[in-house]
């Protein structure tokens, strides 16, 4: 029990001194560059970390930062050479991927594998895709988003329907 003690306040202090160095030199060091790694660099740190301790607490963080640093990275550095490529979906798409280092994070580092995150993960990119789809994923888009309210709609359907049949007859 001792030792798992001082690991986790040793982790827990080389992880807070790494984001700090790394908050500090951004602070310091003015380039285009430094702007662009940095969220890249601290989902890394937290993914790193988590990965270390086996926490997926802060594997969360990592997976989100990193999709979101990804994100970025793309836009502003690879889309400018692309032309007629939505950056919406660029981003989306990135970001979902992110949401998918979470569940892959947890399945090799941790006791239990957390699937909850794809499911942000996978509505961003989809999205993400469709918009990277151009017209055709515009129009799918489109036609779900006048129609989601029907699933909502029979989900409640088969609540109400599920909770009946389990009631038992008096």
């Amino acid at each position: 029990m001792e030792k798992s003690i001082d690991r986790n306040r040793l982790s827990a202090g080389i992880g807070l001194i790494v984001i700090g160095l790394l908050v500090l030199a951004a602070q310091f060091i003015r380039s285009d560059w430094v702007g662009l790694l940095f969220l890249p660099a601290l989902g890394l740190i937290f993914l790193v970390w988590g990965s270390a301790t086996r926490n997926v607490g802060l594997l969360i963080p990592g997976g989100i930062l990193s999709g979101l640093g990804l994100g970025v990275f793309l836009i502003e550095v690879v889309h400018p050479n692309l032309e007629s490529v939505d950056t919406g979906g660029i981003f989306l798409a990135s970001f979902g991927l992110g949401w998918g280092l979470i569940t892959l994070f947890s399945a090799i580092f941790t006791d239990r594998t957390h699937w909850w995150p794809l499911i942000p993960g996978g509505i961003l990119g989809l999205i993400g895709g469709l918009l990277l789809a151009g017209d055709v994923g515009l129009e799918v888009l489109e036609f779900v988003g006048r129609l989601w309210p029907v699933a909502l709609i029979g989900l409640g359907l088969w609540f109400l329907l599920r909770r009946g049949s389990r009631e038992s007859p008096q």
